[in-house]
């Protein structure tokens, strides 16, 4: 892992300036099919659900982000719940949302730059681009952009998931982007309640497969000048109806600059 590169203000200005119009040129020129139909219909069968609280007390972080977040997660739900993704189309994150800006709604709440808490317009929707890629990775669909977080910002308390299952996002150069390269449409439903934010892909069709995604390799390693860094793989297995294991899929790999002081023992692995 490289050590964190930090540049002027005026060249991280030009060089957002130049991602982001290289992003809009993509989405207008590329000739990519661009997922961009709704039902308001339920599909028949869930190929897989998870939720996610929206809640949590996080060290020296204030808790009006988070309920800030909570504004600005319905926002963003409201362009996207209920799209369905056709064979051959391409669901893109921010192409979607749009630009978060206060003139629609959105207010400040937690963002991570350069492994610092914090807060922007916009912030939290980290937790719905995090929500839908797991959630496809329990799908047929094939995750063609995803951004890994740099910094490992919180320790583990009440983590569930596998480090480094997550896809974080900034408008609109780090996006997240699902191509459908099945014969059968899918469709994304996304809601809040008073607790979680919760997800759904669902279709037409019953599933044929399941999956099951974990993590292997999980290592810390303390590398000169630049602290203790996280490292580890995600894999997935693939099943058939009969419970056969027919695949094992590696997925990505992950390393993270910790911003808080492992416990280590045996020399650092786990």
């Amino acid at each position: 892992m490289n050590s964190p590169v930090f540049r002027s203000r005026i060249r991280l200005l030009l060089g957002k300036r130049y991602y982001t119009l290289k992003r809009y040129f993509k989405w207008y020129f590329s000739g990519v099919r661009w997922a961009n139909s709704f039902n308001e219909e339920l599909m028949d069968y869930v190929v897989f659900r998870h939720k996610t609280p929206l809640i949590r007390k996080l060290k020296n972080v204030d808790m009006w982000m988070q309920y800030n977040k909570i504004t600005n997660l319905k926002l963003a739900i409201n362009r996207i719940n209920r799209l369905v993704l056709y064979p051959g189309e391409t669901f893109s994150f921010w192409r979607l949302i749009g630009k978060p800006s206060p003139r629609k709604g959105y207010v400040k709440g937690m963002v991570l730059v350069n492994g610092q808490v914090k807060a922007d317009t916009g912030g939290g929707l980290c937790q719905l681009s995090n929500l839908i890629y797991w959630m496809t990775l329990h799908t047929p669909l094939t995750v063609t952009e995803r951004y890994r977080h740099t910094y490992d910002v919180f320790p583990d308390a009440n983590r569930t998931l596998p480090f480094g299952s997550g896809a974080t996002c900034a408008y609109n150069y780090i996006d997240l982007q699902i191509y459908n390269h099945t014969n059968r449409p899918y469709q994304l439903i996304l809601f809040l309640d008073d607790e979680y934010l919760t997800g759904e892909w669902r279709s037409n069709q019953e599933p044929m497969e399941k999956f099951e995604v974990y993590q292997k390799d999980h290592w810390i390693t303390q590398e000169y000048r630049k602290g203790y860094v996280r490292h580890n793989a995600i894999f997935r297995r693939v099943y058939n109806l009969e419970g056969e294991l027919i695949d094992d899929e590696h997925i990505t790999e992950n390393h993270a600059l910790m911003m808080y002081q492992p416990f280590l023992e045996n020399g650092g692995r786990e």
